[in-house]
């Protein structure tokens, strides 16, 4: 790596510019980017010519306002003018490679310090460490890490948190936790920064009793948890519908006077939008403006997703327009839930009139725009309008994908045009998008209602001779086909296959062939299978 040819720690001069340069010296009042490049290009031309750390200066600003090439320009002219660069200065140019992506290009600097003697100090090295996470190079952060311990180098809390975000990130949550482990051997005390790392990434998991055991560890360790230590965990609840535990965990906040913030609260209005307890959800939001907690566009939609998902889109819309009026611009998720709850209960002239004022708000419709509104078209047997829309996504630059073309399959089914449904199947096969077991279910479906089983169980056989994974809905219809035609062993082999196959029958399986067995006399066994539906506790969910 590059510490190959070190000298031993202790012989580098301690040199603590950076150090100093932040602690003695003021930094020239810029007005922008300009001005600083105006006030550098000066510098260079005075004799004799400044302090170096009067070109850090201009340095330094560009990094805070994040003109890092420009930066990384003005560094390169200054040494063609002959102004040999310190510490501070390389620093300033390792930091502007990092966030720019050229990690090459740091590690040469960082080569560059060592060549000229001075002593990178924990600063850089954290920048380097980041800059490699931030860029997806963590095994080589992780090498890294390594080679500098191994040179006698000195590395914080802030390099340990870095790597174990690096590695929750990707999801190796245990590595992470085995670094938390190791680092108390190397005398760096774990901070709340990096148990709250790991706690979320185990909450994202959905193993909240991991984070639970480690949040109480935490607190033997006398590390104070804070509001994002605390969110983490009542989003691990929200997502394993333990509502009630997120509840008691903002309660417990507040009791230690540590204040939710908006992402916070966004957690609690969302979850319990989609648990369908919209009231609540209302409530939640009340208890966050007094504790002046403004509302922003997630929450709104979190709200209005809610009131979708329980039908109530008139509230929905209500909301909509109320986020507008608190200064709030929706945003392109905010629309596509308005436009997919209207095209829900079939109005969809004013879901295109939605469409219509996003183009006007330069709000740029997504897939999911679309695809919300060529199902609602197709369910308002407009397909026609579907297939003009489905031109104007192509034109847009939006690719329409399976889902796109699973409603107008559906569509076409509806309508008994089978070979126009099969000839679109083969079509977008062609553009390289596969239809999925739900295109199958829906073709399926309807040529079993269209009295053309034959064709149904051709297509299933082709799904079982694929290895295709089938689900209960794709056994359902086929069952619902061959009752249909009266065929009741066969429906009755097939509900074994089902079952043999690992594949459990729901409510609508018995139903369907029960209801067929009543139909047609066959008392005893649709009883029999009855007593068996009973059994099985699924008579409830008929």
């Amino acid at each position: 790596m590059f510490f190959v040819r070190l000298r031993s720690f202790h012989s580098f001069p301690n040199l603590s510019f950076l150090r100093n340069f932040h602690s003695h010296s003021q930094p020239h009042s810029f007005h922008n980017p300009g001005d600083a490049v105006s006030f550098f290009n000066r510098l260079l031309q005075m004799h004799p010519t400044p302090p170096i750390f009067e070109f850090g200066k201009v340095l330094t600003f560009l990094v805070k306002t994040e003109h890092y090439s420009t930066a990384i320009s003005l560094s390169r002219q200054m040494e063609s003018s002959g102004i040999a660069p310190n510490i501070v200065t390389l620093s300033i140019l390792i930091n502007c490679y990092c966030y720019l992506g050229q990690i090459t290009s740091a590690f040469s600097v960082l080569a560059n310090i060592l060549k000229r003697g001075y002593q990178p100090d924990t600063t850089t090295l954290n920048t380097l460490i980041k800059g490699l996470c931030l860029h997806g190079k963590l095994h080589r952060a992780l090498q890294f890490h390594d080679d500098v311990l191994a040179k006698g180098f000195l590395l914080d809390q802030v390099s340990y948190g870095t790597l174990i975000n690096g590695l929750c990130k990707i999801g190796e949550t245990r590595a992470a936790l085995e670094l938390l482990r190791q680092i108390q051997g190397r005398g760096i005390k774990p901070n709340v920064v990096m148990y709250s790392t790991i706690i979320d990434s185990l909450c994202k998991d959905k193993l909240v009793s991991h984070a639970c055991n480690l949040f109480s560890e935490m607190l033997a360790k006398g590390i104070s948890p804070n509001v994002v230590t605390y969110s983490a965990l009542i989003y691990g609840f929200c997502i394993v519908g333990q509502l009630k535990q997120a509840i008691r965990l903002l309660d417990e906040m507040t009791m230690k006077n540590i204040d939710p913030n908006i992402y916070t609260y966004n957690i609690l209005v969302d979850a319990l939008g989609k648990e369908g307890k919209v009231r609540e959800a209302k409530n939640m939001l009340a208890v966050m403006m007094k504790q002046g907690v403004k509302p922003n566009v997630v929450t709104y939609s979190s709200l209005m997703d809610g009131y979708c998902l329980v039908n109530e889109v008139s509230k929905a819309k209500y909301i909509f327009c109320e986020m507008a009026q608190r200064g709030e611009t929706p945003d392109v998720h905010s629309y596509n839930i308005i436009i997919n709850g209207l095209c829900k209960i079939k109005m969809v002239d004013e879901a295109l009139n939605l469409l219509a004022e996003m183009d006007y708000k330069k709000v740029v419709p997504d897939t999911v725009t679309y695809n919300s509104l060529i199902n609602g078209l197709c369910k308002t047997e407009r397909v026609s309008h579907a297939w003009e829309l489905m031109d104007e996504m192509h034109v847009k630059g939006q690719p329409a994908n399976i889902i796109t073309y699973n409603s107008l399959v559906d569509a076409l089914c509806k309508s008994h045009h089978f070979d126009k449904a099969i000839a679109l199947m083969k079509k977008i096969k062609d553009q390289g998008i596969q239809p999925n077991l739900c295109t199958y279910n829906i073709l399926m479906d309807g040529l079993c209602k269209a009295g053309r089983l034959r064709n149904a169980q051709e297509i299933f056989q082709v799904l079982v001779t694929k290895g295709y994974h089938i689900d209960a809905v794709t056994y359902n219809v086929m069952i619902s086909g061959l009752c249909k035609e009266g065929l009741f062993d066969e429906a009755l082999a097939l509900l074994s296959k089902m079952e043999n196959e690992g594949c459990i029958p729901n409510a609508i399986t018995f139903e369907t062939i029960i209801h067929s067995l009543f139909e047609k006399g066959e008392n005893d066994k649709a009883e029999k299978l009855l007593r068996e539906m009973i059994a099985r506790g699924l008579l409830e969910k008929i």
